[in-house]
């Protein structure tokens, strides 16, 4: 299946319809079955003892999902997470970006699962792994519309 979007609509639509991710994700690379992305690790993020914060390495999964479904699907900003595992593997750097790498898994009419590798700018070391599942509104529905 071909990308309905490309990088920059992508990021231009992302910013528009989801403005808390403009300050804290980039977009590195896309591709049909893929995403990198990067979280703008800035004080923020960091928990004590300068490491990345769960919530912000739960963020950057999920937000690397969201990219994947729309950049196949497209204008659909309801798509919605219903389920996520992650596993915490080592400490992340705190002073370096976080790079994650999402693999779609599954696109299916109603659900998308995407899995997740994170890893500190500069690393192959992963330091967390997470798998997403995301609801996606019926085609013609209000939901659907609304993006």
């Amino acid at each position: 299946m071909a990308l309905a979007m490309g990088k920059e609509e992508l990021a231009e639509y992302m910013a528009t319809v989801f403005p808390q991710v403009r300050e804290d994700f980039a977009i590195d690379e896309l591709t049909e079955d893929s995403v990198t992305m990067r979280l703008l690790t800035a004080e923020r993020h960091l928990r004590p003892g300068g490491t990345i914060s769960g919530p912000s390495m739960f963020a950057l999964a999920d937000v690397c999902v969201y990219a994947m479904v729309l950049a196949r699907l497209g204008r659909q900003a309801l798509a919605v997470t219903t389920s996520c595992s992650m596993d915490f593997i080592r400490k992340p750097d705190g002073s370096a970006q976080m790079v994650a790498q999402c693999r779609l898994l599954k696109l299916g009419k109603s659900l998308a699962v995407g899995d997740i590798l994170m890893f500190s700018e500069g690393s192959d070391k992963p330091v967390a792994r997470a798998t997403m599942t995301y609801s996606i509104p019926p085609a013609g529905s209000a939901a659907a519309a609304a993006g």
